[in-house]
């Protein structure tokens, strides 16, 4: 079922430690014009955590962009991710199977965090 090849292919740099300052510099490599998204995610995760007096949206903020390094690291897992969202989103095919590969990917990315 799964079209992708993340077999030998060395990923593009190693998985950074799931903090803040690393994500941030692993995004600025692999993906510099996501710095933005990542700035005002990091912003609003600690607003959050400030107003709620709880770790939870700094957790959330770092969940998310560890498994987003993680993707974009192999560039053909990100672009296999790509196509199926594009598939889901067109909705011109039952999307049951690319979902499941999705879902798939996102949890190979997980493990690879540490997550």
């Amino acid at each position: 079922m799964s079209a992708q090849t993340d077999g030998p292919i060395e990923p593009l740099i190693p998985m950074p430690e799931p903090t803040p300052d690393a994500l941030r510099a692993a995004v600025a490599r692999i993906a510099p014009s996501r710095i933005p998204a990542l700035t005002q995610h990091l912003f609003e995760a600690t607003t959050n955590a400030q107003q709620t007096q709880s770790l939870a949206p700094l957790r959330a903020f770092v969940h998310s962009w560890a498994v987003f390094v993680a993707i974009q690291r192999h560039p053909e897992r990100a672009a296999r991710l790509r196509e199926l969202e594009r598939i889901v989103d067109a909705g011109e095919q039952d999307p049951a199977a690319a979902i499941r590969e999705i879902q798939a990917i996102r949890e190979t990315a997980e493990a690879e965090a540490g997550l």
